[in-house]
């Protein structure tokens, strides 16, 4: 059945789209510092895999997002060794370090750009959260993120988001943007770096391999640790 009507959307997908014959690759691209990367991330990649009928999904490594340009992050080498033992064994699920290698700050729309010229028969779809797509008239050149691809948005409860207003300020947006119910999944990144400086267990929060490196690395450990 499907969700609550929101302004500015008929319906919430909750059914996977239907694939028209000889259509391209689909390909969900999932951007994140993933410090650490945790299991609420490999859920609504899975949610959303099977609601927009993506064949596989990028989990792009950011370098340097925007929004946090004064925020201390994790060495690149540390988050992506957590990422790639995070996907090992997951063939539709692949670790992307397209940011890591482009100086300047991570811009969507240019890694956009990036993975269309190196993938010109590919569909992609972004995947953000349903409170940055309230945001997204103020991002870096979204008219330009709408014309590289469609956006898959995990619906949030509690978050609700004028789609009208989307489309008013980004008229390609409309048509492209594609609301997907997923399970509320009460974890944080910053909260498993706060239970880690405070000694509290994040087993269950992390996948097990990612739990053993971060205590073998001292990984979130205030004032210790290599970061």
């Amino acid at each position: 059945m499907n969700g609550p009507t929101i302004p500015g959307q008929t319906m919430r997908t909750v059914q996977p789209l239907p694939r028209k014959a000889n259509t391209l690759t689909r390909v969900g691209v999932f951007g994140g510092t993933f410090d650490p990367i945790h299991i609420g991330h490999l859920i609504i990649a899975s949610e959303m895999k099977y609601a927009l009928d993506l064949d596989r999904i990028l989990f792009v490594l950011a370098a340097r997002p925007p929004h946090k340009t004064e925020q201390e992050i994790t060495s690149d080498h540390h988050r992506m060794a957590m990422l790639q033992s995070a996907l090992k064994g997951q063939p539709d699920f692949e670790a992307s370090d397209i940011e890591l290698n482009r100086s300047g700050v991570s811009y969507t729309a240019d890694t956009l750009d990036e993975l269309t010229r190196q993938n010109p028969s590919d569909q992609f779809v972004f995947l953000m959260g349903e409170d940055s797509l309230r945001d997204l008239p103020r991002w870096h050149d979204p008219k330009r993120i709408l014309r590289l691809a469609e956006i898959g948005v995990a619906a949030r409860p509690g978050v609700e988001v004028d789609l009208s207003s989307i489309h008013a300020a980004i008229p390609r947006s409309k048509g492209r943007i594609h609301l997907v119910e997923t399970p509320e999944i009460g974890i944080s990144a910053r909260d498993i770096r706060e239970r880690v400086a405070t000694g509290k267990p994040v087993a269950y929060q992390v996948p097990y391999p990612i739990e053993e490196y971060i205590r073998d690395h001292g990984l979130y450990l205030p004032c210790e640790g290599e970061r």
